[in-house]
């Protein structure tokens, strides 16, 4: 099992060169970004409480990922999660095969429907409609990134015939993964997905997803858990259960704090394989 690192980088916290420059030095294999381009004023979780300001202070993850991958070799850079619903997907076709070419084939795309309702109105995106047209919007990425002359008609996302280059390194292109443990996240999973992206599971509902995939035909999704450092016997099961990475949330927030909790998290690891 792999391990990787997700996170909020902001302008307040450590940098993202040094944050990937650290992670590859401890022997991480991953790190996934979350992004959010703004938060309504107002936002507040439904017991009342405020989100936490890295919420509104993320930076944009193409390009705190591309900065990241100035500074590594073989680090993979994702996003954790791309609110694709949000965005234009001729212009993320286009990000997401830059930074795919400039770190070397490095590049995964975690994308999800989103939670905050009023974010996505702001961009004009209908809530009632955005798990169609993030399938409409995963499948116009694909044609984009593997077609010289691509075109794409559905409801929802409607253009061609396009020339865009650059193609990304990967072939046939970065992989995919979903975000959520939902119902719908996960018949996307089945259907258009190349992982599995959740923000919380147990071990037997990934042995359940697995097999679910399995009697899909879909024995080649990347499978990845959220770990509790806190918790090693919980992380073996993930391991049992076929997990293929667990990921640490890691808190944002100075360097010096950042390195020294990156040495602590490095250590579980080291006890967890031993």
């Amino acid at each position: 099992m792999k391990f990787g690192i997700s996170t909020f980088v902001t302008d307040d916290g450590i940098r993202p060169d040094a944050l990937g420059r650290a992670l590859e030095e401890r022997g991480f294999e991953s790190l996934f970004l979350a992004e959010h381009s703004h938060i309504p004023s107002g936002t507040a979780w439904p017991d009342g409480t405020k989100l936490p300001r890295m919420y509104y202070r993320t930076l944009d993850p193409f390009i705190a990922l591309t900065s990241a991958a100035s500074a590594t070799t073989n680090l993979v850079l994702g996003t954790g999660i791309a609110l694709l619903i949000q965005r234009d997907v001729i212009h993320t076709a286009k990000e997401v095969a830059s930074l795919d070419l400039l770190s070397g084939g490095r590049v995964i795309l975690a994308v999800g429907v989103g939670w905050n309702k009023a974010e996505m109105r702001n961009h004009g995106t209908d809530p009632r409609t955005r798990g169609r047209l993030l399938d409409e919007q995963i499948a116009a990425l694909k044609a984009i990134w593997t077609r010289d002359e691509a075109e794409f008609h559905g409801d929802h996302v409607d253009f061609g015939p396009i020339h865009m280059w650059p193609k990304p390194v990967q072939r046939p292109h970065p992989p995919i993964y979903i975000g959520g443990q939902s119902r719908a996240a996960l018949t996307r999973v089945a259907a258009h997905g190349d992982g599995w992206f959740p923000v919380h599971t147990t071990p037997d509902e990934v042995v359940q997803v697995r097999e679910s995939l399995a009697a899909q035909g879909r024995t080649d999704v990347t499978l990845n858990a959220p770990a509790d450092e806190r918790d090693l016997t919980t992380l073996g099961k993930f391991a049992e259960a076929g997990a293929d990475r667990a990921t640490f949330h890691l808190d944002t927030g100075p360097e010096s704090a950042t390195l020294r909790k990156l040495d602590e998290l490095a250590a579980v690891i080291e006890r967890f394989r031993n």
